[in-house]
Order: structure tokens, then C-alpha cells, then sequence
């Protein structure tokens, strides 16, 4: 950030760990949860003036992080292997939290990568369907069949946990 305009630089301090959060929500991965977060925050300050006279830098981002992270499971993926390990790795209590603690995220987790996107927009974002379509350039109509793949998904994975008994042993 050397030579970044200072709102920026106070933008991002601020807001680093909410939007590497919102990131491992939608990656499943603290790894690539700082990636997408680092990318998005590159083109925020790629376009700070023209972002901040709009006066929301950070939906900006979150919706530049959802995009590209839709962007990222259209393509083909492909591991990059590097040489070197990283010289430390993200760590954030939070995430901590919710991967220690949490029933929820593993069946969230191994959702297909629309069907997670569209339930982080809607839940965690509080976006409109009309806004998820918009964000993930399919039809509104898709957006709701998603949710629903979902949920139902959801639902079965957490019956066998949750099944009330039949009745008293005695």
C-alpha cells in the first residue's frame, strides 16, 4: 500500500478482516478467501476516486469479490504450485470460530460453488434475487431454484442430526 492515498490506505485496515470473513464464506478456504480479498482490494484502489465520490467503497468491493469469485468456478481450475511455501499464513479468530464450532459451514462448504454463492448474496449479504442476478449474470429464476437446490440440500444433510423419536422407551 506504499503510496496509496491515504483514505485508502485507512479503507482497507479498517475493513481487511470483515472482507477476508465475507471471502472464506464464499471460498470455503482462508486461503483463498485472502486472494480473492487482495484482488478485489486492488481494483478498488485501481478506481478509489472514482469509488469513493460514489461514497460505498466497500459494497464495491464484496460485489467485485462475488463476481470474481463466480469468474474463478466458470473457469477450468487449475492449481498454480509454487516453489515457496507463503511466508505466513492468514489467520483469523473468527473463522477460527465458525470452523471449530459450526455444523452448518461443512454442509455449506461442499455445496456446489453457484448454489453457495447464491446463499451467501442472499443470507449473509441480504441481497434481493434481483440483485443476486445481477451479481452472478443469471436469471432471477435460477437465483430461486439455486436457493431452493440448496436449502433442500441442507435439510437432508442436517435430518439424520435433528429426527425427533417416535416415542418413549420404557
Amino acid at each position: 500500500m506504499a503510496g496509496a492515498e491515504p483514505a485508502f490506505e485507512e479503507f482497507v485496515r479498517a475493513r481487511w478482516a470483515a472482507l477476508v470473513r465475507y471471502g472464506y464464506v464464499l471460498t470455503a478456504n482462508p486461503h483463498d478467501a485472502a486472494d480473492l480479498t487482495q484482488e478485489a482490494l486492488a481494483r478498488l484502489g485501481a478506481a478509489w476516486d472514482r469509488v469513493q465520490r460514489r461514497d460505498n467503497p466497500e459494497a464495491y468491493v464484496r460485489t467485485t469479490m462475488a463476481r470474481l469469485h463466480i469468474s474463478r468456478w466458470r473457469r477450468t481450475r487449475r492449481e498454480r504450485l509454487v516453489p515457496d511455501v507463503p511466508d505466513r499464513p492468514v489467520v483469523d479468530p473468527a473463522i477460527e470460530r465458525v470452523d471449530a464450532s459450526d455444523e452448518l459451514w461443512p454442509a455449506v462448504a461442499a455445496l456446489p460453488p453457484r448454489q453457495r454463492a447464491v446463499l451467501v448474496l442472499r443470507y449473509y449479504e441480504h441481497r434481493s434475487d434481483d440483485e443476486i442476478a445481477e451479481l452472478l449474470g443469471i436469471s432471477r429464476g435460477t437465483v430461486r431454484s439455486q436457493a431452493a437446490r440448496a436449502l433442500d440440500k441442507l435439510r437432508a444433510n442436517a435430518a439424520p442430526h435433528h429426527q425427533p423419536t417416535a416415542g418413549r422407551r420404557g
